[in-house]
């Protein structure tokens, strides 16, 4: 599909449809696109746009299936994405609290924005031949599309939780909570929630988390207190999870291993602060300067490094170390909820690869760990090929490497702890512990 320009001129369905077209013919992330078209409109039709977006990437099966019941044939060329805008006139009128009228309308008058002023007569038929068929509220009798994921993931969730695989399914369709994690180094938790207080913002805490706060609604991070004083960052808490299972001590060697956006690094220097070095790796580029303005802001002073993880002998300086936190590439299958539109840039094929390069990495750092050393190894997967099975065969091949448990089932057999999406708020994430012999 050819690459499509943003519209000149904003219009709401039309950035809107033009962001969904990026995201499925063009792999485009729906984080970027949305960053580009958000910069043209003010705040609350900003919180529309990607509520909408995001949300025709969660029923997109669904729409799919309504709009082959309604259009004859596909349109084609540049026309293709007159296909997206009228997907996001049926989320409007099937899921969203946009009245009917502005529904419809809107969506039409969006059409010539995108260069199909001539499928105006189009697109108000299908919207109104929605409405009139009421498809709806009509059964569609098959349990893959009314899920909202593709085939693939259906049945691999199927396969890994076949005693609830319908709860992993409905948990990883809703939208996770906003959680914050309250830098103790610039400020402290108790001043953090009464500035909330007093602002009248809703939160709740909890007992995980001695450093969280969930918003009960959500918010504009930058207009919370403290955001310029670097007193909180946005972190999930499945990923607040890692500094503390980590264990970093004072006057260690730690390198945070991919690590953009830096969420976890600048955890793991609030709880150790007085580590002799702490070395934040990741390979893009782009992402790393995300790192260096999360960390400038929080004032945390991390060796950021441009590098491979598969290949230290490119960065590494010989000098080994005490902890390695390893947040590996994966197929974020476990963070759906907070971006549906990975559903759609992944493929099954990708997992074979995924695999093979998490193998790669945890052998290639494996001999830059000290004996005695701790290896955390992460994913924000749900998958078992990229969690247990990669700990199981790894510690199966290293007779150095011994299980150290992150709870009592914690074993060599089902090694390591696998969160699901929802559970005690938090989105799907996986973690193993493993220590270095000395001998």
């Amino acid at each position: 599909m050819k690459p499509l320009p943003l519209p000149k001129q904003k219009n709401l369905r039309a950035d809107c449809a033009w962001v969904v077209y990026q995201v499925l013919e063009q792999g485009k992330s729906s984080r970027d696109c949305l960053e580009k078209v958000q910069r043209r409109h003010n705040p609350r039709d900003n919180a529309w746009l990607q509520e909408m977006s995001l949300g025709v990437m969660r029923k997109l099966p669904i729409l799919q299936h309504w709009l082959r019941a309604l259009l004859d044939r596909p349109l084609k060329g540049n026309k293709k994405v007159i296909e997206h805008l009228i997907l996001v006139g049926f989320y409007q009128l099937a899921f969203s609290r946009v009245s009917a009228h502005a529904a419809v309308g809107e969506t039409v008058n969006a059409a010539p924005y995108l260069g199909g002023g001539g499928l105006k007569g189009l697109v108000n038929a299908l919207l109104r031949n929605f409405q009139r068929e009421a498809l709806a509220d009509k059964p569609i009798n098959n349990p893959i599309i009314e899920s909202g994921f593709p085939k693939w993931i259906y049945k691999a969730i199927d396969s890994a939780y076949p005693d609830n695989s319908q709860q992993v399914r409905e948990a990883s369709n809703g939208m996770g909570p906003l959680w914050l994690r309250v830098n103790q180094q610039q400020t402290d938790f108790t001043t953090f929630c009464n500035a909330l207080d007093k602002l009248d913002i809703p939160y709740t805490t909890s007992e995980q988390h001695p450093s969280a706060v969930i918003l009960k609604k959500r918010e504009d991070i930058t207009s919370l207190p403290g955001f310029e004083k670097g007193w909180f960052a946005v972190q999930d808490g499945a990923a607040q999870l890692a500094a503390a299972y980590l264990g970093a001590k004072s006057g260690e060697r730690v390198l945070d291993c991919c690590c953009a956006p830096g969420g976890k690094t600048g955890h793991v220097l609030e709880l150790t602060p007085d580590l002799e070095t702490c070395i934040a790796l990741d390979f893009d580029e782009k992402r790393l300067q995300r790192v260096r303005e999360n960390m400038t802001r929080l004032k945390h002073t991390p060796v950021i490094i441009h590098g491979d993880a598969s290949q230290p002998a490119d960065w590494w300086d010989g000098q080994a170390f005490d902890r390695i936190l390893l947040d590996a590439p994966c197929s974020a299958t476990g963070v759906i909820r907070r971006h549906p539109d990975i559903r759609w840039l992944r493929k099954s094929s990708d997992i074979d690869a995924l695999k093979l390069l998490q193998a790669k990495i945890l052998e290639a750092l494996w001999p830059t760990l000290k004996p005695g050393g701790t290896l955390l190894y992460a994913t924000c997967s749900i998958l078992p090929a990229e969690n247990v099975e990669q700990i199981r065969t790894f510690l199966a091949n290293h007779d150095d490497a011994t299980l150290l448990p992150l709870h009592e089932n914690d074993s060599n057999d089902i090694p390591g702890r696998q969160i699901l999406p929802g559970e005690a708020q938090m989105d799907g994430f996986y973690y193993a512990r493993l220590v270095k012999s000395e001998g």
